[in-house]
């Protein structure tokens, strides 16, 4: 049985203590899985100085296109306005050459930078 990326977030979330909840839903009528806003997966609460947090979570094959995807949907600029933080993880196995291969997490975040918006690379862990 393989492990999505969504299980691999809400399993790293609860190994840091923070609270999360799975946002995104299947339509049976259109068949599709619809995100929050057009591009939130998980709610995320890491802790009293951080805010909320919607995470687009993905595998590491497909982290680009989901960056891609997130600026191009207008309801992400609200986000932050609201304000909250936003982010895209993705999952992928890495390791040095000739090495047993880990899962490893990939993380941005995309913040407003006065009008615009802006990737930047973030390392997660533990709040405090």
């Amino acid at each position: 049985m393989s492990t999505s990326p969504t299980q691999r977030a809400l399993a790293l979330c609860r190994k840091y203590g923070w609270t999360a909840q799975v946002v995104e839903r299947w339509n049976p009528h259109a068949r599709v899985r619809q995100d929050l806003f057009g591009c939130i997966d998980l709610i995320l609460l890491e802790g009293p100085q951080t805010g909320v947090v919607g995470v687009q979570v993905t595998s590491g094959s497909g982290h680009s296109a989901r960056v891609r995807k997130s600026l191009d949907e207008p309801r992400v600029r609200q986000w932050l306005e609201a304000p909250a933080r936003f982010e895209v993880w993705s999952f992928a196995k890495r390791g040095p050459a000739g090495k047993r291969k880990l899962w490893t997490l990939r993380a941005q975040a995309i913040e407003l930078d006065g009008d615009e918006l802006r990737v930047v690379d973030i390392k997660k862990q533990p709040a405090g």
